[in-house]
């Protein structure tokens, strides 16, 4: 299980975590606290379905989600950086999408999903376009993002060793 592999590694490396949710809906949440003892490094999530969420609570500028839209990188790294600092961890991680089966646009898909993590000196995205239903594209999300997340700390373990 990839997130008894992560937990492993954070609390090695006495690196803390967050997560700021919205088109996972928790999920990335839940999957790392099905981990026994993963308070050592886990210190908690933001579920920000809602814009103003991401305003008030993470920072997302009113600009970006006027200009580029909840669903933008723009965003998911503004919601990375929000969470990370409001729940004074090491990593955000941050989702937002578009799960579907309704909402999408030519330009912005069903299945579109920006995922971001952000360290105080650095801030990384991707874009994914998941072709499942609902419930895929969430679990789908959830995937990538703690391979996101893997790849960054064994990356970081390996560069630390040198």
């Amino acid at each position: 299980m990839r997130e008894e592999a992560i937990g492993d590694e954070l609390r090695k490396a006495e690196i803390s975590i967050s997560t700021a949710e919205s088109c996972t809906g928790g999920l990335i949440s839940h999957r790392i606290t099905n981990v026994p003892g993963s308070s050592d490094y886990y210190k908690g999530s933001v579920i920000a379905y809602a814009n103003e969420v991401k305003e008030k609570v993470l920072r997302v500028s009113k600009q970006i989600l006027e200009e580029k839209g909840a669903v933008s990188a723009e965003c998911a790294t503004a919601m990375a950086n929000g969470v990370r600092t409001l729940l004074c961890s090491d990593i955000g991680i941050a989702t937002t999408g578009i799960a579907g089966p309704t909402g999408g646009t030519p330009d912005k898909p069903v299945g579109l999903v920006y995922i971001a993590l952000a360290t105080k000196g650095y801030v990384y995205y991707e874009k994914n376009i998941f072709c499942e239903d609902r419930e895929g594209n969430k679990r789908e999300a959830a995937d990538a993002a703690l391979e996101m997340l893997w790849k960054y700390i064994t990356q970081r373990a390996r560069s630390s060793e040198r």
